[in-house]
């Protein structure tokens, strides 16, 4: 008797719709600009966001290192972050700004 073989979910996966899972994608689609409207408050408060200092230095060594190819396996990794948590931030000031946008052309 032949034991019992899962099913393969390919079929399902190339009938479906194909959606970015990049972590980028998935930030960009949670904070989709047509989605709930951010407050002008929190729309500045958000444009106001930045890095510290000791970070962006942090960010300008690592950067250093990755062009010297030096960078040890931790360092790429805080590097990964840094540059993840900057794309988060850049997709939010973005919906800052067009909340913003739209707040001034209303009035």
């Amino acid at each position: 008797m032949e034991a019992a073989r899962p099913r393969s979910a390919e079929p399902l996966i190339r009938s479906a719709t194909p959606i970015s899972a990049s972590e980028a994608a998935l930030w960009e689609r949670l904070l989709d600009p047509a989605g709930p409207e951010l407050t002008s408050e929190a729309a500045r408060y958000i444009l106001d966001l930045h890095f510290p200092e000791p970070d962006v230095a942090r960010m300008h060594s690592l950067a250093e290192k990755a062009r010297e190819s030096t960078l040890t396996l931790d360092e790429h990794i805080e590097l990964d972050n840094y540059e993840r948590v900057g794309h988060v931030l850049s997709l939010m000031k973005s919906k800052a700004r067009k909340a913003l946008k739209k707040a001034q052309s209303s009035n």
